[in-house]
């Protein structure tokens, strides 16, 4: 297995590989969680249901954040009857430019390697998992800064790029689109560099790594260090910020695609278990909502359409609306700090006070969208 150590300054953000600007990064909006393309061999009934079982576990793992789930007795049974959830597919060739399938009737021949692109219906999906209590990840997702710095068998240390180390890229890009995870890789030029160095990142000095990460706006940061051994294992330390928190964890593996998937995964379990909730489950608490900037009609129909699409929340209802300012009445799935990072993921309302008014927690938000 050879590596490219070659420096170059790029700048590669992953939300389904879409490309945005620095300015205004925080949580990222991730499309496709109700689809998933899988690799077929012909068009037979028993390898179509193959795929579709393939495709279900896929967006069960992205919409749930973790792949524990697919052992739930409920999940089992519906995978086994993936078909019922399907709403449409198109199979594409290698080249994903010609389409030879649409719809669920008809097939054709198709020559050499083939994709089927399976859509599931997004209502019977969230019907599933309400009922059988299972937590639903919002679209809405934080997004993960990941410096890494790697050294090859000679000493030599490099910070990663997306250019320079495009196997490793490719690695990381792929399992944020398994898992529907936006990725940020920085930019690393004079800024990035005049902040932080190799020797920073290899021993993953927190407060460096986080001074630099802030011109990112990320929500979260991974840094890790790997060290090609002469003898072809991989050893290395991760550590995850997120939350003010500090996770550091080891890593030795032979496999590279190994050795990236248990930090990544660690990474999706832990942001997954705090922002799903069950849906239809009880109210645990109850929380008013004070927002500014309130001036007409199509701002009050978009503040309430997205309160109310935030996982979080289970019930809406306005209570004060004077002179621009409005006042809602949430009762959430989670907690009021739960809600707060939610959020903060979007930065379409901006915290101007909290306070107490009759024993209730009054947040006080400035929409500006």
């Amino acid at each position: 297995m050879k590596f490219n150590f070659r420096k170059s300054i790029s700048l590669t953000v992953l939300c389904f590989m879409a490309f945005i600007s620095l300015e205004g990064l925080y949580g990222l909006q991730v499309e496709g969680l109700y689809s998933s393309r899988v690799l077929v061999d012909n068009e037979s009934d028993s390898e179509r249901n193959r795929a579709f079982q393939e495709a279900f576990k896929d967006v069960i793992i992205k919409l749930t954040g973790s792949d524990s789930w697919l052992n739930e007795p409920a999940i089992e049974r519906a995978i086994s009857e993936a078909q019922s959830y399907v709403e449409a597919i198109q199979y594409e060739s290698r080249g994903g430019n010609q389409i030879i399938e649409q719809g669920l009737n008809g097939s054709e021949v198709i020559n050499g390697e083939s994709f089927i692109e399976v859509t599931f219906a997004s209502s019977l999906v969230q019907e599933l998992l309400s009922n059988a209590k299972v937590p639903i990840w919002g679209s809405n997702r934080p997004s993960v800064l990941i410096w890494m710095v790697l050294q090859d068998p000679s000493g030599n240390r490099t910070l990663l790029t997306a250019e320079s180390n495009p196997e490793i890229s490719n690695l990381i890009r792929n399992f944020a689109e398994f898992r529907a995870i936006p990725i940020i890789f920085p930019v690393l030029d004079f800024e990035d560099r005049n902040n932080l160095s190799e020797e920073d990142v290899w021993v993953l000095d927190s407060q460096k790594i986080v001074k630099a990460s802030a011109r990112y706006g990320a929500d979260s940061i991974l840094s890790g260090r790997l060290h090609f051994t002469s003898g072809g294992e991989l050893i290395g330390l991760w550590q995850f910020i997120f939350q003010n928190e500090i996770d550091v964890f080891d890593g030795v593996e032979e496999n590279l695609n190994n050795y990236l998937t248990v930090p990544l995964n660690r990474v999706a379990n832990s942001l997954s278990s705090y922002f799903a909730v069950v849906a239809g489950s009880i109210p645990q608490e109850t929380v008013s909502l004070k927002v500014e900037g309130i001036r007409n009609l199509k701002a009050y129909t978009s503040l309430m359409n997205y309160v109310s699409g935030l996982g979080a929340v289970h019930s809406v209802k306005t209570s004060i609306l004077d002179r621009g300012t409005l006042q809602l009445e949430l009762e959430l799935l989670g907690n009021t700090a739960q809600l707060s990072e939610l959020i903060g993921l979007d930065r379409d309302l901006v915290p101007v006070q909290a306070f107490r008014s009759e024993n209730v927690e009054v947040l006080h938000y400035r929409w500006t969208r």
